[in-house]
């Protein structure tokens, strides 16, 4: 009787009663408690490809674009702010004397003790040879102004 007053087929209302979740939507309910988790965890630091790792770390098998789309659904993002830069070398790698031009870069690496940590390192880019480097387990930014005080220090001392 109410269907007939609501206008809509029994059949529709008796789906309404009898509906259960997928388990898509179980598994996507629990990832997104570990995705909140290792968000938190990461003090917000971590995006989409850190908190993929960490994931399939912890034996999920989920695909990036999966973490993606339920961090974007949910409002979840890294609070770090990446602050673009001028390009100073604009590709121009070459040089002609020593310490003319640093490059810098950091390594992510997976250790069996304390999980990820961290190499700074810091390349001239006349000799191809590293002359200052940081390792740590945690990625700031002391972590890379040790690797240019390192660098620093190395060639002070040397009087390149």
């Amino acid at each position: 009787m109410l269907c007939n007053v609501l206008d809509i087929p029994r059949s529709t209302y008796y789906d309404t009663l009898n509906k259960t979740e997928s388990n898509r939507e179980r598994e996507n309910k629990e990832l997104f408690q570990q995705i909140k988790r290792i968000h938190a965890e990461s003090k917000q630091r971590y995006g989409a490809p850190k908190i993929h790792k960490v994931l399939e770390k912890e034996g999920y098998r989920v695909s990036i674009k999966r973490v993606q789309r339920l961090m974007k659904q949910e409002n979840i993002r890294s609070k770090e702010k990446v602050i673009e830069r001028e390009n100073l070398l604009k590709r121009d790698f070459s040089t002609t004397t020593v310490n003319e031009k640093w490059v810098g870069d950091i390594t992510y690496i997976n250790t069996l003790k304390d999980g990820w940590c961290y190499l700074a390192s810091v390349m001239d880019l006349h000799t191809k040879k590293i002359v200052g480097y940081s390792f740590s387990r945690f990625i700031t930014t002391d972590l890379i102004s040790k690797a240019l005080k390192n660098a620093f220090d190395r060639n002070s001392q040397r009087g390149d």
